[in-house]
């Protein structure tokens, strides 16, 4: 049958299992957008930037495990995706951008709202396209979604010329897709299994290092038999954060910049690192000359440039990560490594980096913590970029599998508050808190009127600190504290929230903290709590710009009044 162009994106999108497109239109996607109404499969929700659009696209994506899914429009509308899609890159989160761009005639002559979108984000993409007819767009759309979501997900985008969206041409929707250069591969090579399994029953002092690729490819059944078989401590990166339940007696928080000190002290020390579905980023290994130099490294990836990118490997793995475990985890002999084990809970103890002292100010911990406490563990944690970010990452504990959604590889300030409305829209019977700063909310904060248009019922903590934190404590502790820029006059978040029609409440002391959650938790519909913290708190454990993981800065001891909270109880001392 003949469809136009736009139809034809109609057609391929309810074809992908399309729910929710995230969008503004403009004038070279006016096209598009006409037709819409005769796809009612297709949720559209109308955002105030495009960046929203590209950021709730990726945290529908990262909740739902599905292709997210975002429009716009060509010029301005086009270029204001380019830091979603970044980040989406960065952080391997499938998504395909559909983009308005003007007629083909006036390609290249700088019309009006033109730019070379595909040119721009070349870099940032798996892969682009300019279409340039329509009879190609159901080939070009079902590729689109196998690259996105297939092999490393990543972004991919659809340029799509306004005469192209009318033009009329045979629609065929292919079965599948041949692109014979693209193969990625699923299955480890067994000889490096082998060598990787002997290492693992032979190590010591063993340690895995969990990443986003473990949530990615929902290992979390393999990841936990190997764990217990082989009896290893388990840590994270920041985006591995959930992939494995944060109470067993095997695991040990996050390392890196922000990480544990007991789990930074456990890789300076290991004998043996297994590095799953990570990427050694620069905020976890540190300084990557000093990384680990008592280990030898596994790592299972399945991007093979990754693999001795960053840090040198003994036994690269490349493969799917559920699929590479399932298969060595059959050459894995049952163990136990008691005095290893001992030796991280004796650091722990002697370097207890989630305990929170006393304060007659709200401490930005504390609020976390009672988001923790309020909601039994049991939402989906959604931050922006700075302090909040990593209090969240620290201080609430995450059983669940694929709970938390923050930025990580590119830092991008103002994730929070649409990636927060994906996750919802994506998971509707879940509860979706942002805990987002005043800062970096301030970056995407339009999207309260996505909000309050959509009913999207997410809760909203502000970590309301006054200044832009993370660069602050820079400033603090390495720059004489000259407080340059960083400063921040903020608005009354309340009265916003309630310009928009939405509720909220602004608490200022200690003992309203765990009131307001309450009543968040209490209202049907999304709700947002303005918290006036502590100015100048510091996030720590830090290890400074630099330093190797083993030199880790904690709380200065004059600071730290040990709280009487379940520390213990939640992060328990093995009995192994």
């Amino acid at each position: 049958m003949k469809l136009t162009g736009s139809q034809m994106i109609g057609e391929s999108l309810v074809k992908e299992g399309v729910e929710v497109i995230f969008g503004i239109l403009g004038g070279a996607l006016l096209p598009l957008y006409d037709v819409l109404p005769q796809y009612p499969q297709l949720r559209h929700i109308l955002v105030r930037h495009e960046q929203g659009a590209a950021h709730a696209a990726d945290g529908y994506a990262r909740a739902t495990g599905k292709v997210g899914v975002c429009f716009a429009t060509s010029g301005p509308g086009a270029t204001n995706l380019v830091t979603g899609i970044a980040n989406a890159y960065l952080d391997s989160v499938p998504i395909v951008a559909i983009t308005g761009q003007v007629a083909r005639p006036f390609i290249g002559k700088d019309a009006f709202q033109e730019v070379d979108i595909t040119g721009i984000t070349l870099p940032i993409t798996k892969h682009n396209y300019l279409v340039m007819d329509a009879a190609s767009l159901p080939e070009i759309v079902k590729e689109a979604f196998h690259l996105a979501r297939t092999g490393r997900p990543g972004p991919v985008l659809i340029d799509l010329p306004r005469d192209v969206q009318i033009e009329q041409a045979e629609f065929n929707y292919p079965s599948k897709i041949n692109r014979p250069s693209y193969k990625p591969t699923l299955k480890g090579h067994p000889a490096q299994i082998k060598k990787a399994a002997k290492l693992i029953n032979e190590a010591r002092k063993p340690v895995i290092i969990a990443g986003r690729g473990v949530n990615i490819s929902k290992a979390y059944a393999e990841l936990k038999e190997l764990v217990e078989q082989a009896q290893i401590p388990l840590i994270t990166t920041l985006l591995g954060i959930s992939c494995f339940p944060e109470s067993h007696v095997l695991s040990y928080g996050m390392l890196g910049m922000h990480g544990m000190a007991y789990a930074n002290m456990a890789v300076d020390a290991a004998d043996l690192i297994i590095a799953i579905g990570m990427r050694f980023d620069d905020r976890a290994t540190a300084k990557v000359s000093a990384f680990a130099p008592h280990a030898q490294i596994i790592h299972i990836d399945i991007d093979p440039a990754e693999i001795g990118k960053n840090v040198r490997v003994d036994v690269p793995i490349v493969g799917d990560v559920k699929t590479v475990l399932k298969e060595l985890n059959k050459q894995i002999v049952a163990t136990n490594h008691i005095d290893w084990v001992r030796q991280l809970d004796d650091w722990r103890r002697e370097h207890p980096s989630t305990t929170i002292r006393d304060s007659q100010s709200i401490l930005p911990q504390y609020v976390v913590r009672q988001i923790y406490e309020v909601t039994n563990g049991e939402a989906i944690i959604v931050t922006g970029v700075g302090q909040h970010q990593m209090w969240a990452a620290q201080h609430y504990w995450y059983d669940k599998p694929n709970t938390f959604i923050s930025s990580g590889g590119l830092g991008t300030m103002g994730f929070g508050l649409p990636a927060a409305i994906g996750a919802k829209v994506g998971c509707p019977d879940s509860t979706v808190w942002c805990i987002d700063g005043d800062g970096s909310l301030q970056m995407t904060i339009q999207e309260l009127a996505t909000i309050a248009q959509e009913k999207v019922a997410v809760k909203i903590a502000v970590i309301h600190n006054t200044y832009l934190g993370m660069v602050r404590q820079w400033q603090e502790m390495f720059y004489g504290k000259r407080y340059v820029a960083t400063p921040l006059s903020s608005p009354n978040f309340v009265k916003v929230a309630e310009a928009y029609g939405l509720p909220g409440l602004r608490v200022e002391r200690r003992e309203e903290v765990t009131p307001a959650i309450q009543q968040a938790m209490e209202e049907p519909g999304p709700f947002l709590i303005d918290f006036v913290v502590e100015p100048e708190e510091n996030v720590y454990p830090m290890v400074p710009p630099g330093a190797a993981l083993a030199e880790v800065l904690e709380e200065p001891k004059n600071k730290t009044k040990p709280k009487a909270v379940k520390d213990s109880a939640k992060l328990p001392v093995s009995n192994i």
